[in-house]
């Protein structure tokens, strides 16, 4: 994308921008016979500005039996599936899961797809659920993230059915750390199925300000389709 930059000091080597410097001169000088008078101050500049890179955080509950690797298989092919389209647009995908008694930055947000693809390889599933430890780090992730570029976007996928079974007041703590959410842009994809539901990843959701996906709606389409649709938004 090519803007102008103002009269005054352009950035270093940027060309000239000819007809907003035309215009510039025409408005100053007006046009006297077709022509118009060119000076310094009507100097304009091409700047070329680059589209916004994208932050996509994947937050999976990997706890449980059956469920969790069918999740955690999806989960992967979606991760390899985003890093496909990272290189054009300078995005960096990352993945986080959260089982046993705490949480693991599996993926450390990048762009290589042989990265990845080597760190999901060891990928584990089963044993409780610590969710309160799965949020702490991915906001630590999200903020180191911020630091190293402050014009990132970022989006959190969170992937749990809001149950938190790891360690003292468990969904207490969960539901503290979700009333804290920094407002990071959040989608989480609830889980929970079967007839009897309790309603506990709303619930986080609500706190955290996330947008709530009944895993029926995802059904249809695929974490990567959620992930393109609000990246585009």
């Amino acid at each position: 994308m090519v803007g102008v930059h103002p009269a005054g000091r352009p950035a270093p080597g940027a060309p000239v921008h000819l007809p907003a410097t035309l215009r510039a001169a025409a408005l100053r000088d007006g046009l006297r016979a077709g022509r118009a008078t060119i000076g310094p101050e009507d100097l304009r500049y091409a700047v070329t500005r680059g589209k916004e890179a994208n932050l996509v955080l994947l937050v999976v509950d990997a706890s449980g039996s059956m469920a969790a690797r069918r999740r955690m298989q999806e989960v992967k092919t979606a991760v390899l599936s985003l890093l496909m389209d990272a290189y054009q647009r300078r995005d960096r995908v990352g993945l986080v899961t959260f089982r046993g008694t705490g949480a693991e930055l599996v993926v450390p947000p990048t762009s290589s797809v042989e990265v990845a693809a080597a760190r999901l390889h060891e990928v584990g599933h089963g044993g409780r659920t610590p969710l309160a430890e799965g949020l702490v780090l991915a906001h630590r992730v999200v903020a180191r993230e911020r630091i190293r570029d402050r014009h990132q976007r970022a989006l959190v996928v969170l992937v749990t059915d809001g149950r938190a079974t790891a360690g003292q007041d468990a969904l207490t703590r969960a539901r503290q750390v979700a009333d804290c959410w920094p407002g990071t842009h959040t989608v989480l994809v609830d889980c929970e199925t079967g007839p009897v539901r309790l309603g506990l990843a709303a619930d986080i959701a609500r706190r955290m300000g996330a947008e709530h996906l009944p895993l029926e709606r995802v059904a249809a389409g695929s974490i990567v389709d959620i992930v393109t649709d609000r990246k585009a938004a």
